[in-house]
C-alpha cells in the first residue's frame, strides 16, 4: 500500500510539472516570436540600434534553444510517467497476491509466497530505481534549464541598456526589451515551480 500511494503521488508531481513544462514552452515560442519584431524594429532603426539588433538576433537563438530544451523535459517527463504507472500495476498485481496468500494453503500458498519474494526482491525494486533515475536526469536537466534561462534573462537586461542608444526608436526599443525581461521572469518562475515540484519527490 505504501509504495501504491507514494507513486501515486508521484504520478500526480509529475502531472504537474508537465503543466509547468507546457508554460515554458509556449512562452519560449512567445520569445521567439518577440525576438522577431525586435530584429525588424532594430533595422529599421538602422544604425542606432546595431547592438540591440545582435542582443535581438542572441535572444532569438535563446528561444529556440529554451525551445528544444523544454522538448527534452516533456519526453523525460514522460517517461518518468510511463514508469511510474508500471509501478502502479506492479503495485496493484502484488496487492492481489497478498490477498490470495491469506487464503491459500499448502503448496499453493508457498508457490504465491514465492512468486511475492521474487516480485518484490527484482521488478519493484527494478522500477523504484528507474524511477530515481529519470527524476535524478529531471533535476539536472531543470537545473541546465535555469541556467540557460539566466543567459536570456542577461541578454534582455543588456537589450534594454542598448535601447537607450536607439535614437527616435528608443522608446519603442525599450518597451520591447521590457516585454523580453517580464516574459523572461515569468519563465523564471515557473522554473522555480518546476524545482518546487521536483524537491516535493525528494522530501517524499
Amino acid at each position: 500500500m505504501h509504495d501504491n500511494e507514494n507513486a501515486g503521488k508521484e504520478l500526480r508531481r509529475i502531472v504537474r510539472i508537465s503543466e509547468e513544462i507546457k508554460r515554458v514552452v509556449a512562452t519560449a515560442f512567445k520569445i521567439n516570436l518577440m525576438a522577431m519584431n525586435a530584429i525588424f524594429l532594430a533595422k529599421r532603426a538602422g544604425q542606432s540600434a546595431l547592438g540591440f539588433g545582435v542582443l535581438s538576433n542572441e535572444l532569438r537563438r535563446f528561444a529556440t534553444d529554451l525551445q528544444t530544451q523544454m522538448e527534452a523535459l516533456r519526453a523525460m517527463t514522460y517517461g518518468s510517467t510511463s514508469t511510474v504507472t508500471a509501478l502502479l500495476k506492479q503495485a496493484r498485481v502484488n496487492r492481489s497476491l497478498e490477498l490470495t496468500l491469506k487464503t491459500s494453503k499448502g503448496e499453493g500458498r508457498r508457490i504465491v509466497e514465492q512468486l511475492l519474494r521474487e516480485r518484490h526482491a527484482e521488478s519493484l525494486a527494478d522500477r523504484q530505481a528507474q524511477m530515481h533515475g529519470v527524476s535524478r536526469r529531471l533535476r539536472s536537466m531543470i537545473d541546465s534549464t535555469a541556467q540557460l534561462v539566466e543567459l536570456g534573462s542577461v541578454l534582455a537586461r543588456s537589450a534594454k541598456i542598448e535601447a537607450a542608444y536607439g535614437g527616435s526608436f528608443s522608446t519603442s526599443l525599450m518597451q520591447v526589451s521590457s516585454d523580453f525581461e517580464k516574459t523572461i521572469g515569468d519563465i523564471q518562475q515557473s522554473l522555480a515551480a518546476l524545482t518546487k515540484h521536483q524537491t516535493e519527490e525528494m522530501a517524499g
